[in-house]
């Protein structure tokens, strides 16, 4: 047990530190101003799947009611 522990931490902290890390991409992104269009993308994608699944639901819930 004391083993998995120390393997859990010592992953968190490795995990912890990788992120840490500034990523080359985002910082040219965010200098050159194209992050906000990267960001915009993601929120139109999450906008459209969430629209989607909303309308999804509806029809099966009237389906469900159907039966």
């Amino acid at each position: 047990m004391k083993k998995q522990i120390t393997l859990i931490v010592g992953m968190m902290l490795a995990i912890m530190q990788a992120m840490a890390q500034p990523v080359e991409m985002a910082t040219t992104l965010r200098s050159e101003g194209k992050i906000y269009i990267v960001v915009a993308v993601m929120l139109i994608i999450f906008v459209g799947v969430a629209a989607y699944l909303f309308t999804l639901d509806r029809r099966v819930a009237k389906l469900e009611k159907r039966k």
